[in-house]
Order: structure tokens, then sequence, then C-alpha cells
């Protein structure tokens, strides 16, 4: 199974640069999108079905906002949309496809940067993800968790982890939770088959920071340890977004 994992930053944006088009190219059995900004009503999917792919989507109640969405060419044999929790489904960051004993999750965590509220907001729906991914393991033996994390994990994922030490993204708290999921049962795939530094998967648009890869790696396919990877790998030159899309190959 080849799955990709994007945050495309609007999905109608990135189809109008070319998503489509990659996508045919690509050929990744599943895809894996965060931050849609839009629900499945607001895009055109006949052509995503010419590829074979089905698609599942849950969007945010605000409109243009947030928003995650699983493309697949392997009938799930169930789909979970949500948390199944109204305090932390309305912007809309978790959908999961389920394949007998494995399940595919795309997910959109929340960023910090805004201020000090949407920082609260973060850790307390990071300690909310850690418990109930927790419990799906006592459902799923195979869990493969792909998405935007908005963490940068160590200071090799970051261009300069010392003028960001205090940046949402970055801060202690927010490495150590990441730290925490990771050694509660995760393997980092990317790090697995990649450890040189330099490769990141998101660039704030302003001042030419991708042509300088002045990069943050926020976005992860994160597995359990009893899945067989094959490889896993960051695609730089793909331009849809401000992020890049990750992917893995598993046996």
């Amino acid at each position: 199974m080849h799955i990709v994992s994007y945050n495309v930053n609007g999905i109608r944006s990135a189809l109008n640069k070319g998503l489509l088009t990659w996508m045919e190219e690509n050929q990744a059995d599943v895809y894996c999108f965060q931050e849609t900004k839009a629900d499945r009503s607001q895009v055109d999917l006949a052509p995503f079905e010419q590829l074979g792919y089905q698609s599942y989507w849950v969007s945010a109640q605000k409109k243009g906002y947030s928003g995650v969405a699983i493309f697949t060419k392997l009938k799930p044999d169930s789909v979970v949309y949500g948390f199944g929790d109204s305090a932390y489904d309305a912007e809309g960051r978790i959908v999961q496809a389920n394949f007998g004993n494995t399940s595919v999750i795309s997910v959109y965590i929340p960023s910090g940067s805004s201020g000090e509220e949407r920082q609260a907001y973060k850790m307390k729906w990071l300690a909310y993800f850690f418990d109930y991914i927790q419990n799906l393991k006592k459902q799923f033996s195979r869990l493969i968790i792909c998405g935007d994390y908005n963490i940068c994990h160590q200071p090799i994922d970051i261009h300069d982890p010392v003028s960001n030490k205090n940046s949402s993204g970055f801060l202690p708290e927010e490495r150590e939770w990441l730290s925490a999921f990771i050694n509660s049962g995760f393997v980092d795939t990317f790090r697995k088959f990649n450890p040189q530094p330099h490769e990141y998967s998101w660039w704030t648009f302003r001042a030419g920071a991708r042509e300088r890869n002045k990069g943050w790696r926020i976005d992860y396919c994160l597995t359990t340890p009893n899945i067989e990877l094959r490889n896993a790998g960051i695609l730089q030159q793909v331009k849809h977004s401000d992020h890049c899309p990750v992917w893995v190959k598993i046996g």
C-alpha cells in the first residue's frame, strides 16, 4: 500500500495548480488530505472517480476552514467521521478508513500560532487525541496516522531551532508530547529511512522561504511497529500548497 499525506491548503486552490494531474501521475493507493477548506459538495469528484478514487470527507462547521479527507482506490470496510465527540468535531480534523485490522487516519492537528488561546486549545486537543488513539489501538492492531501535526519533533526538523525555540510548533511541551506519542508505540516512518537534515514539509509564504529551504517538518506518516515499512519520503518538489506531500509504502 502506497499512502500519501498532504496538507493541500485548500483543495480547490490545489486543483487549480494541477493537483489532479499529479495524483494521476503519482498513483498512490490512498491520499490523506488536510486543510481541504471545503466540503465534498463544493468539489467536482467525477475526475477523481475516473482515476479510481472514492473519497470520504469531514469538514469544519466554519466555511473555508480546516477539513480532512481520504481518497482511496481500496474500498474500506468502514469509515469513521470525526471523533464522535461534539466538543472536538466542529473543526473537522480527523477521518478514519478501516481495512480489516488496519486503520488509516488523516488528521489535522490545530495550530497554536495565532495566540495564547489557540495554543492552550492545541495542548488540550493533543491530550484528547493521545487518549483517543490509545483506545483505538484496542480496536485496530495496525494504525497508520498521517497528517499535519503542526509540531517539529527535533532540531533536525526545523531550519533554525535556536530562534524558533519559543515558537508554536517547536515549543518544548509540544515536542515532549510528540516524543511521548511516538514512544507509546509508533514509528516516524520518514526518519526510519532518512536521517539527513534540511528535509522539510512546510515553508511560510513569506521572504522566499521555500526557495531558500527555510522550512519545518510538521507532516508525518506514523505507523505502529508491526507494519512492514518498505520506504518513506518527502516530495519537496511538489508545489500545490505551502506544504508538500509526505509518503510511506508498506508491505
